[in-house]
C-alpha cells in the first residue's frame, strides 16, 4: 500500500487569487490554509502542490520568478510546522497540447510515481471543476471550495458541470475536516 496525498491546486486554493500571480510579495495565503494543510500532514496525508502557471509561456514572469513564490508559500506553511512534499507546476499556454495541463493528470502521475501515492486513499482540493476534472481521472476523491468572490456563479452552474465534487466545502479548514473524517 502506498502514501496517501492531498493534492492541492494553489491559486484561489492555497493564495488569493490575482491576474497571474508575479510577485512574491503579492502571495497572499488564505486563512485557515495553513492549520488545515498542518491537520492533513498530522495525519499523515503528503502535500503535494498542483498549479498550471501559463503566466511562463505567455511572458508575465519566468520560471526563476515562480520559484521564488513557491519559496515564499512554502516559508508560510514552515511558519504551521507544514514541509510540502512536492510542488509541481505546468509552465505551458494553454493551446499547448501538453500533457501537464490540469484537467490532464501528467503533473499528477509525476507526483503518484515519486512519492508512492495510493490514489485510493488520496484526495484533491481545489477552486475550479477543472481541478475536480484532473483529480477525478487519476482516480482521487475530490473537494471543491469556491473563491468566495465567485462561489454564486460557480454553484449556479451546478447543472453544466463537466463533473462533480465528491463534497463543496466553504473554506479549507472545512475540506480538511472532511478528509480526516473519511
Amino acid at each position: 500500500m502506498g502514501n496517501k496525498a492531498v493534492f492541492i491546486d494553489r491559486d484561489g486554493t492555497i493564495n488569493i487569487d490575482g491576474p497571474y500571480l508575479d510577485d512574491p510579495d503579492k502571495f497572499k495565503m488564505y486563512p485557515n490554509v495553513g492549520k488545515g494543510v498542518k491537520k492533513l500532514k498530522d495525519q499523515g496525508f503528503k502535500i503535494i502542490v498542483i498549479t498550471n502557471q501559463s503566466g511562463i509561456a505567455r511572458g508575465y514572469f519566468t520560471e526563476e520568478v515562480l520559484s521564488k513564490i513557491h519559496e515564499r508559500m512554502s516559508m508560510e506553511f514552515n511558519e504551521f510546522g507544514v514541509e510540502l512534499d512536492g510542488i509541481y507546476y505546468c509552465p505551458h499556454h494553454p493551446d499547448n497540447a501538453c500533457g501537464c495541463r490540469k484537467p490532464k493528470t501528467g503533473l499528477f502521475e509525476n507526483a503518484i510515481e515519486k512519492h508512492d501515492i495510493d490514489v485510493d486513499r488520496s484526495y484533491m482540493i481545489g477552486d475550479k471543476i477543472l481541478d475536480i476534472c484532473a483529480g477525478q481521472k487519476i482516480g482521487v476523491k475530490t473537494v471543491l471550495i469556491p473563491e468566495a468572490h465567485n462561489r454564486t456563479k460557480i454553484l449556479s452552474e451546478k447543472n453544466e458541470w463537466e463533473c462533480c465534487p465528491d463534497y463543496i466545502a466553504d473554506d479549507f479548514m472545512e475540506a480538511a475536516k472532511w478528509i480526516i473524517k473519511m
